[in-house]
């Protein structure tokens, strides 16, 4: 064989190898579609976005203003994943909608506090003071458990975390506990002597240097994930997602953006 013939086999082998290489080298990215809240979590999903790239994942964040529509979208395949909840509101979702939802990865926890602008501590609340409450079940009686950890109502043991106002068995100091729309009762803050807020919703009330007490974070079970269909859980990129998500980079963010009122779960 002549020696320009060799190198022209030689090319079209090359050329050969390199086709077989190209649909690998060359593979799409994949494209996730993301629903938070609007606010600080907006500066922890940037982090999480700019993690995720390298390895392939594109992340879109689908911003969201209540706690109602994030569950739904996914549901109906507006987006891919979620991540604005914890397991009892799921839990709740899933018994009223009956959705296929389930959680793969974990997040932070946003210990629920209390706040006021009228008052520094709790010994300086009124008897009769207008307490303000989230009034979806599961943030409601987690803003419940609140009080009574703090000493200032007792509750029904057998009414668990979704306990409702109608739960509570003492209020020795005769506080006015007014159920309000999760992402409402910060904002009215003002027109009440103290309030139990959502950390996310009490950031973008700019509440966070208001903060009288919170809740104790020993055996929380109001850890926050991120939430696919269940149809999704095994899903390649979820595992991706877990890496770029729960690193460094991603918990300093949450502190940046949180100012420690957010604890990374991982």
């Amino acid at each position: 064989m002549s020696p320009i013939l060799s190198l022209s086999r030689r090319a079209a082998l090359a050329l050969v190898a390199a086709l077989a290489l190209a649909p690998a080298a060359q593979a799409q990215d994949t494209t996730l579609k993301v629903g938070i809240m609007g606010g600080e979590d907006e500066a922890v999903w940037a982090a999480a976005a700019a993690q995720a790239k390298p390895a392939g994942l594109i992340i879109e964040t689908v911003i969201f203003n209540d706690y109602t529509q994030p569950n739904e979208a996914l549901a109906n395949k507006d987006i891919d994943a979620n991540a604005f909840q914890h397991g009892p509101y799921l839990e709740a979702q899933i018994a009223a909608h009956g959705y296929a939802i389930t959680p793969v990865i974990d997040t932070a926890i946003f210990p629920i506090g209390l706040y006021s602008k009228k008052y520094k501590t709790l010994a300086d609340l009124p008897d009769g003071a207008v307490i303000g409450l989230p009034n979806d079940p599961s943030n409601g009686g987690r803003a419940l458990k609140v009080l009574e950890q703090l000493g200032l109502i007792k509750l029904n043991p057998e009414a668990g975390i979704l306990a409702t106002v109608i739960d509570v068995t003492e209020n020795p100091r005769n506080f006015d506990l007014r159920e309000l729309d999760a992402g409402v009762v910060g904002r009215a803050i003002d027109d009440l002597d103290a309030a139990v807020v959502n950390t996310d919703w009490a950031a973008k009330a700019g509440l966070l240097d208001f903060r009288v007490a919170q809740e104790s974070g020993e055996n929380n079970p109001y850890t926050n994930f991120i939430a696919v269909r269940t149809e999704d859980k095994d899903a390649a990129w979820v595992a991706t997602l877990r890496t770029a998500f729960q690193s460094d980079a991603v918990k300093e963010a949450y502190a940046s953006a949180y100012k420690g009122a957010a604890v990374p779960a991982w």
